[in-house]
């Protein structure tokens, strides 16, 4: 275990507060690793997806940000749809803006609101969607001491791509929270993705568990 000063302890819960905020004024470029099984008509089908999701904060004004979150997602398919198929590539981008305020509201709400934008960038026609999509999208959280609470959903609909593939008709929810332990450094988080097809009339959800580690090497924060 790390020894590191009260005050490195404060600026680590800091930092914390703010890598679980999807609107806070941070650079940053967060990676997850995805791993899934069971596909195909015998189950054997797999699938992996690294997400690189860098996020840029912009001020406007004194009042304001403009936060932009893009999700450039690699996959790797294999026995899909059956065995000895498999493609390997970059799947659709999703691109996403938030305009949200810089100071929380009077009871401590963080929200924002903006536009998602899906791309048709597969490089294979099997890791994509095969059209453009647009809609809106919008969170807000609450930060209170070592917690944060909140909730990220959008909207999606086609609105161009190849007439013979799926349409997109999508409504998306993700409700998270964390708990930091400023002595440590550790985050613990858990969220659910609920993608509601409001074409075929199905929901899928799944649930996923983080634990996230800070060190503290000299003065930096790591």
């Amino acid at each position: 275990m790390v020894s590191v000063t009260a005050q490195a302890q404060e600026d680590q819960a800091e930092l914390a507060k703010q890598l679980n905020n999807p609107v806070a004024s941070l650079i940053s470029v967060p990676i997850d690793y995805n791993f899934d099984g069971g596909f195909g008509p015998n189950g054997d089908g797999e699938v992996a997806v690294l997400k690189v999701s860098p996020v840029l904060p912009f001020s406007i004004g004194d009042e304001w940000n403009l936060i932009t979150r893009t999700i450039i997602p690699l996959i790797d398919q294999v026995d899909i749809p059956t065995a000895g198929f498999g493609e390997s590539g970059l799947g659709d981008i999703a691109f996403s803006t938030f305009f949200s305020p810089k100071a929380p509201t009077a009871g401590g709400w963080i929200w924002g609101v903006g536009a998602i934008a899906l791309l048709d960038t597969a490089s294979e026609d099997e890791l994509g969607a095969g059209k453009w999509g647009l809609g809106p999208t919008a969170l807000a959280l609450k930060q209170s001491g070592p917690w944060t609470v909140g909730l990220l959903t959008h909207y999606l609909q086609d609105v161009g791509g190849d007439d013979d593939r799926g349409d997109i008709d999508q409504a998306y929810f993700q409700p998270f929270t964390s708990y930091n332990v400023a002595s440590t450094g550790t985050t613990f988080s858990l969220q659910a993705e609920s993608t509601r097809d409001l074409d075929n009339d199905e929901t899928s959800t799944v649930a996923i568990f983080h634990v996230a580690q800070m060190f503290t090497v000299g003065s930096q924060i790591l």
